[in-house]
Order: structure tokens, then sequence, then C-alpha cells
């Protein structure tokens, strides 16, 4: 291939990969490079060595997954993906790096940027409940199949079943419901489930709260391992002691804890790593 014809090709290939720049802008980046790289070194350069360059910053383009924009803002440069995936049978905690926290649900996995603290946009696929930090200038995101679930700062829990219905649940705060090809807004308020599926969406009510009416502690503590993956061993002489108390589905765990622990003059400790709370 002679250098004129090279130069074509790779001038085609530049404008190709800056797709999001204007035909001016794309044609001035073009010459600018073009001779800082080629023109100065044209006598020398031998055709095996354009073939190096334009190896080269192929693999810049699209090994690092970093794409040009005039500007070197930090937020304007696309960096791998992390995934996190849970294989276990119980449920995997997660703080992303924006501070927000996500109970991932067994078989289960999530997808975001590396720059995700000033692009807070994640995919998941299966169940999560998530905990948003609130950060006004930077929206959470999740997308999940073609439904998106834009927040400021709440709790919501976002699951995708076997026959690709979405279904999420608001438990605190307000969301943004959204469908991929419709124009219409889904504004939730706590209590609110919406549900997509067969291209119909729906909101319905849910019960955020679960109620113990005069029950065990022992019921309590089955509540707690079947929903929190946590096991309670509680004293005998207490076991069948009663209970009525309401709570929030997705309360804190610790603050489940502390309260059995002031009702019933009870201390407690509580081991990550064994995944195990004691009251003594």
């Amino acid at each position: 291939m002679d250098n004129e014809k090279f130069d074509k090709e790779f001038e085609k290939l530049w404008n190709e990969t800056s797709h999001s720049h204007s035909n001016e802008e794309k044609e001035t980046s073009w010459e600018e490079f073009r001779a800082k790289t080629f023109t100065q070194k044209k006598r020398s350069l031998r055709p095996w060595h354009y073939c190096s360059a334009a190896a080269v910053l192929l693999f810049v383009l699209i090994g690092t997954g970093i794409y040009f924009n005039g500007e070197s803002s930090a937020e304007n440069v696309v960096l791998a993906e992390t995934v996190i995936e849970n294989t276990t049978s119980t449920i995997k905690n997660i703080v992303l790096p924006d501070g927000s926290k996500v109970e991932l649900s067994p078989n289960s996995k999530i997808k975001f940027g590396q720059n995700f603290a000033s692009n807070r946009k994640i995919e998941i696929d299966g169940q999560a409940y998530f905990k948003v930090k609130k950060d006004k200038q930077h929206p959470f995101q999740v997308f999940c199949d073609e439904t998106t679930t834009t927040v400021l700062g709440t709790s919501f829990t976002v699951k995708e079943s076997e026959n690709e219905e979405i279904t999420v649940e608001l438990f605190e705060g307000s969301v943004e419901m959204s469908v991929k090809g419709k124009d219409q807004k889904w504004i939730l308020k706590p209590g609110d489930k919406f549900t997509y599926g067969n291209e119909i969406a729906s909101v319905t009510e849910f019960s955020r709260f679960v109620d113990f009416d005069d029950e065990k502690l022992s019921v309590i503590s089955q509540y707690i391992e079947e929903n929190y993956g946590y096991k309670v061993t509680i004293p005998k002489e207490n076991l069948n002691q009663k209970i009525t108390i309401r709570i929030n589905k997705k309360e804190d765990l610790k603050t489940i804890v502390q309260l059995i622990s002031e009702m019933y003059n009870l201390n407690f400790e509580i081991n990550e790593d064994l995944k195990q709370i004691n009251f003594q």
C-alpha cells in the first residue's frame, strides 16, 4: 500500500473512532495528528513504520477503551467495566465507589465503570437491593433490560425474573422510571411497585413492612436468618418471650438487633466473618 493510500485509510479510521465530534473537529484533529506523526518523518519512514504506528493507535483506542474528546475531563474517559457476581447461596453485601450500598442476591451480578463515582450508572442481571448515597450532581441510574431507574438518594429493589419481567419496589425516597422506546415517565413514591413485562408497564402498591404480632423471639431470629443470612443465638430463657413489632423489610440489620437488645435487656455480639449474632 503506497503512502498516500495509507494516509487515506488511516484518516478514515481516525474519523470512525472519533464519532462524537463534528466534521470540522475531526478534520482539524486529523491534520494536527498527521502533521506531528507522519509529515515530519515522511522521508525517513518505511511502510512498516506506518503499520507499527497504526497498531499502536489501535491498541490505545481498543485496548484501553479511551476515546478522544477535545477536553481532558475525567468524566469524558470511558474506562473498563467492573463486574461483581454473587455465586454463593447467601446475599452479598457490596459498597460501591460512591459509598452507596448493594445487597446482591444469589445468582445475580452488577456491572459498572471504574469512573463510577462521577458517572453513577450500573447494570444489573438478577436481583439486588440498593441504598443510594445522595449526590445531586451525579444521578444514580440502574439499567435492567429495557428499564432505567433514576434516583438521587433512596432505597429500592430491582429484580428481573426468568420470564424477563422487571419489578422495582421503592422503600424510601423517590425514583423516576423510564422504558426504552417509550416517552412516558413513572414517578414512584415509597410503597409503590413498578412492573414491566410484555411491553406493558404498571404501578401498584406493595407492603414495605413485616408485622410480628405477639410472636416468640425465636420467630424473629428465624426471620433474620432467612432475610439477612446471619445465624442468631438467643438464650434459652428468652426464646419463648413474646414480641409485637413492625419492621421495614429492608431495615438495617444492626437496627433490628439493637432494638431487640434494648427491649429485652440483652447484650449482643455480631461476628461478620462467621455471619453470626449472639445475644446474651
